[in-house]
């Protein structure tokens, strides 16, 4: 993937994880950046799921007054699970996202968790609430968002939509022939 087509997603994805839980508070359990995480991690590039899941961690735990480092750590554990195990098991379908998309959430959030009770922070909601609350609502939207970003950024699409603007073409004009 392109650095800038990158860059931009992950400013969306950032944007949109810090504004939209002031407009309707339900929202401040679907992570954004996360879905960008592992949408990079499932395209095998590993520096780059690393590197945006360490920034996305530290910025979101930056805006949000939690332990800084918490979300960057879980994150990039993410998605280098997530990078190892598309390199060993075949993970191109789409609806093998959904579960792969649900299993980082909920892994997430666990390091998340587990990392704020090692250094004695206090839950500020339910555990086990808040992780079900996030795996229902990041797995939803995240798999329409995983689902726009392929068909928008990703090359594969693009020459999908070409070949098969191709076939149509070679289609008609052997249909035409056919008629004569």
């Amino acid at each position: 993937m392109p650095p800038l087509k990158l860059a931009a997603i992950l400013i969306i994805s950032l944007a949109l994880q810090l504004s939209l839980r002031m407009v309707w508070p339900p929202l401040v359990y679907v992570d954004f950046p996360l879905v960008v995480v592992v949408y990079i991690a499932l395209q095998r590039e590993a520096w780059q799921a690393l590197v945006v899941a360490t920034l996305a961690g530290l910025i979101v735990d930056a805006q949000s007054g939690a332990l800084i480092g918490a979300g960057g750590f879980s994150k990039t554990l993410t998605a280098y699970i997530i990078y190892f195990a598309a390199t060993k098991v075949n993970l191109e379908n789409p609806l093998l996202r959904i579960p792969v998309l649900a299993a980082a959430t909920v892994l997430d959030s666990a390091v998340y968790v587990l990392w704020h009770r090692l250094l004695g922070y206090p839950p500020s909601a339910p555990v086990v609430q808040t992780i079900s609350y996030k795996l229902i609502a990041t797995t939803v939207v995240g798999t329409l968002l995983l689902y726009l970003i392929d068909s928008i950024v990703a090359e594969r699409s693009s020459q999908r939509r070409q070949f098969a603007t191709r076939r149509r073409v070679a289609r008609r004009s052997t249909g035409s022939l056919r008629r004569r």
